[in-house]
């Protein structure tokens, strides 16, 4: 297939950022770049500085240059930082929604830190508000006569909670109908998220509304994760919950989001850090920010695209492929980020023949 034949095309910049940012977000660029050229579309990446080395370069964590460089674009893979550029992104692009899937893969239940009969079939889709709340209050450190404090403030217009529970709610409707709201009014009662979503909620009749105090949605999540569809969570609540998903996939380096604004338009990556120990190894899991991809993917509606990635993925674990941090033993096959790789542009191009 020539270039000229591809009739649909995407921009995208790419922020690898540092530790094993630029490890997986290349990895994730090689599989997606095959993924587009046996489905008919072209992708074209620019690269843009953040974090620390752009810091380095330009004198700030993010860059006036690298926030002119995604408008226009057709969506953002980001890598991974240690310290700025990330929350100055999302605000900048108003990214207020985030989306956190968590599925488990049959061939991968024993690797779960909990019990394979209690994780078959899981699929949560964590929609967590990500431009407010406590990360984005007002915050400072001061003195007074007890001595020295700090504080951080938890605030959201009620017009911020409304607009997050309208996204969850249309993912609850487009599941399985049930949207669980993660709070804790009985501590932050003029937070009133049951109210105000289960207000929204009346356009959505079909979805059942769940309100779970936090600390107990964290033990069910444990317990019972079968039991839940759809969370929707602050931008604290959504980030500590989220992370329960890396004990039920078996490794946090499995999980992937999206960021979008209300345009539709969107960050995509990994939930996982910098892993300052393992950067430049080689042996970086890109499935996470392979998991963005495939959410960018089915936000630009390349739904056939996103699941040839997925049957890819499922067809390469099941074959007993693991990368260091799913902690190979037995007959599984301990692969490089490299071979991780190659084995997806393999499946891949066989199932086009």
């Amino acid at each position: 297939m020539s270039e000229s034949s591809l009739s649909r095309q995407y921009c995208v910049v790419a922020l690898p950022g540092e530790g094993i940012g630029p490890e997986v977000v290349e990895a994730a660029l090689k599989i997606l770049y095959s993924v587009a050229r046996l489905n008919g579309f072209s992708v074209k990446v620019d690269y843009g500085a953040i974090g620390n080395p752009a810091y380095t370069i330009l004198g700030s964590f993010c860059p006036e240059a690298t926030r002119q460089l995604c408008e226009g674009s057709d969506g953002i893979i980001f890598g991974a930082v240690s310290k700025g550029g990330l929350l100055e992104l999302r605000k900048h692009f108003d990214f207020f929604a985030n989306l956190r899937p968590v599925r488990t893969f049959d061939s991968l239940l024993h690797k779960a830190s909990l019990k394979a009969e209690k994780l078959k079939a899981v699929d949560i889709l964590f929609v967590r508000e990500l431009t407010s709340g406590i990360y984005f209050g007002a915050s400072r450190r001061d003195e007074d006569e007890k001595g020295a404090y700090g504080y951080h403030t938890m605030q959201y217009y009620d017009w911020e909670i409304r607009r997050i529970a309208k996204v969850a709610l249309q993912k609850a409707n487009n599941r399985r109908g049930l949207l669980t709201v993660a709070h804790k009014e009985n501590a932050l009662p003029y937070l009133p998220w049951t109210r105000l979503v289960t207000e929204e909620a009346k356009a959505f009749p079909e979805v059942v509304i769940e309100p779970m105090l936090v600390d107990n949605l964290a033990m069910q999540l444990v317990t019972n994760p079968q039991h839940f569809d759809v969370i929707l969570a602050s931008n604290l609540f959504g980030d500590i919950l989220s992370d329960i998903g890396g004990a039920i996939v078996g490794s946090i380096g499995l999980l992937g989001s999206a960021s979008l604004n209300t345009s539709g338009f969107g960050m995509y990556e990994a939930i996982h850090g910098t892993a300052p120990d393992i950067a430049g190894k080689g042996i970086a899991n890109p499935l996470g920010t392979l998991a963005g991809v495939i959410l960018m993917l089915e936000q630009w509606g390349e739904k056939e695209a996103a699941r040839s990635l997925i049957q890819a993925q499922e067809k390469i674990l099941a074959n007993g492929y693991r990368t260091a941090d799913l902690a190979p033993q037995g007959e599984e096959i301990l692969v490089n980020t490299a071979e991780l790789v190659e084995l997806f542009i393999q499946e891949l191009t066989s199932n086009k023949i």
